[in-house]
């Protein structure tokens, strides 16, 4: 198959004048196709990593981009001085029913030459222009953080592989070399991807006191060794940690169960806030301290879910949590020496705000006084839009704002477990972190860290994609997808304290629906736009800061940006 060249003719010129050529200093992805697109392949001695671009002072814009077509990272620099656009550069994609030979885009039109047609055929196409103006000084939420989730299936994961294929995980999500994440989540007890249920003080039976819940299980050891390795691969010097129960011990429950329809009995509340408080402790005994907990994952998967759900869950309704938060969880930990922990509250779809919240203030018109955040799930946003969310922010507007899980292939439509190398997946992680951060959000923690090339193992065949994929059987390769990148280009650009700012797509352009900005400043006081191109034509995007003024970027065909400049 002959190579595909994108040439931007009118601005050959101006891209051999502008200081820095195309790129900095990298290691590069080691691209591998796949079935579903490409992947970039890490093994024991090699692994793709980029430094953080330095932008210096002057007028210095750096653009980093990731495409379809096998860009992940490419940082290309230009001068903000010189108003010729700067061009990203990249092979453009083909249909598998087609050779094209060549596109030429120039400033206004594009040339398709499809060559594998007996008669050739050029179409003849209009290259979008879509203005785009940031006003710095509309500034909105702070970014707080990003991270995924170390769950029992990623801990028994990392324990297959070569120590230097771990270090190539922690190094490539939590060093600043790699996507830079601050934080973790993990399970208090059990979750559902574990290799087997589990609870602390399983026995013996109502045991109100917990007299047997007076060390961490060794899973939870385990944890802490490879989080301690985390941390020292990543240069570390904080990790948020936040966790999560997803059900008590079945002799708590009203069903004696570890799924089903089943909430705690109302006389173990106070022993279920003990319970929370016992895991706190422990881990601070450890030197792992827990920055946030919440009042328990996925509630209704023990109300309305458990037709569906297999795993471990146990049930709330928004009345029922208000009262063991307010009268229970709340007081234990505020009057303890574990008050300086966070609380977020629900961990629940995007379809339970904020009615849920009403209905706890209905039931204790206190209990939200002991939430510091909302806790948001991401599994049916497609179906519900952000006007709920915007609404528990109008309501709450003081409360920290995080998407807690998310990941893809859960659904019954779609494939069960990774698709490796998929960019429609990572595409629509792009335009959901997009969305969120235009809606308040604070940060985003992803679900698991890693998977096998089943989307497991864990106890319920629950099979789901991850943004990096473990090959577990020979254990010699991990499998970077786009979905990683995606999230990149947000956590490795976006150092805690950024801050939105106004980024708005300008005029009639606003009916163009594949192209998405979301800009913040950063706390050096430089500038991060996240710009994705989700049509299959380039688009040149014209770019009208309140402080830089105006300059011009030309994009590939379905592709991912992060532009930043002073």
């Amino acid at each position: 198959m002959k190579e595909i060249w994108l040439c931007f003719l009118f601005a050959v010129a101006a891209i051999s004048a502008q200081p820095g050529g195309a790129a900095s200093t990298q290691l590069p992805c080691d691209l591998r196709e796949t079935p579903h697109g490409s992947v970039c392949v890490c093994n024991r001695t090699y692994c793709d990593y980029l430094e953080q671009p330095e932008l210096n002072e002057g007028s210095r814009i750096v653009v980093i981009s990731s495409s379809k077509d096998g860009l992940r990272f490419k940082v290309t620099t230009g001068d903000l001085s010189n108003k010729a656009p700067l061009v990203v550069e990249d092979k453009q994609s083909t249909d598998e029913n087609f050779h094209a030979e060549a596109i030429v885009v120039d400033q206004h039109r594009a040339w398709l030459n499809l060559a594998s047609i007996p008669q050739r055929l050029f179409i003849n196409a209009s290259v979008k222009t879509v203005s785009v103006s940031v006003k710095r000084e509309q500034r909105y939420q702070n970014v707080t953080n990003f991270g995924g989730a170390l769950t029992g299936t990623v801990s028994h994961l990392l324990q297959l592989l070569p120590t230097e294929l771990q270090d190539h995980v922690y190094k490539s999500y939590y060093h600043d070399d790699g996507i830079a994440y601050n934080s973790i989540r993990t399970s208090i007890g059990g979750c559902d991807f574990d290799l087997e249920p589990w609870a602390y003080n399983e026995l013996s039976r109502n045991d109100v006191a917990l007299s047997n819940f007076t060390e961490l299980d060794p899973r939870d050891l385990q944890k802490i060794e490879q989080l301690k390795r985390l941390k020292s691969v990543a240069r570390m010097e904080e990790l948020k940690i936040m966790a999560a129960a997803w059900s008590a011990p079945p002799w708590m429950k009203t069903n004696d169960r570890w799924t089903g329809f089943g909430q705690l009995k109302s006389e173990y509340y106070q022993t279920w806030a003990l319970y929370h408080l016992k895991f706190l402790e422990l881990m601070q005994s450890k030197n792992m301290p827990i920055w946030a907990i919440s009042t328990g994952n996925e509630p209704l998967n023990g109300v309305i879910g458990f037709f569906f759900v297999h795993f471990m869950s146990m049930g709330w309704t928004p009345w029922q949590q208000a009262i063991w938060l307010s009268d229970h969880l709340g007081p234990t930990i505020r009057n303890s020496t574990q008050k300086p922990v966070l609380i977020f509250g629900n961990d629940d779809q995007r379809y339970t705000f904020p009615s849920w919240f009403r209905k706890m203030r209905s039931s204790r018109s206190n209990s939200l006084s002991y939430l510091d955040g909302l806790a948001v799930h991401w599994y049916w946003d497609e179906l519900v839009g952000p006007q709920l969310i915007d609404q528990a922010h109008a309501e709450m507007p003081n409360m920290l704002l995080l998407n807690t899980e998310s990941c893809i292939g859960d659904k019954p439509w779609q494939t069960h477990g990774p698709e490796l190398g998929s960019w429609q997946r990572g595409e629509n992680y792009m335009r959901a972190y997009i969305q969120d951060f235009q809606h308040n959000f604070n940060g985003w923690l992803d679900w698991n860290l890693v998977l096998d090339e089943k989307g497991g193992p864990n106890y319920v065949n629950n099979f789901v994609d991850a943004p990096i994929i473990v090959n577990a059987t020979s254990r010699s390769e991990i499998y970077k997808q786009p979905i990683y990148y995606a999230i990149g280009h947000f956590s490795k650009f976006l150092p805690a304290q950024s801050v939105r700012i106004e980024t708005r797509i300008e005029g009639e352009n606003n009916s163009f629906s594949q192209l998405s900005v979301v800009g913040f400043q950063r706390p050096d006081g430089s500038v991060a736009l996240i710009v994705y191109n989700g049509q299959n034509l380039p688009v040149d995007v014209a770019l009208n800061d309140s402080q830089s003024g105006a300059f011009n970027l030309l994009l590939p065909p379905r592709s991912w940006h992060t532009v930043l400049y002073k």
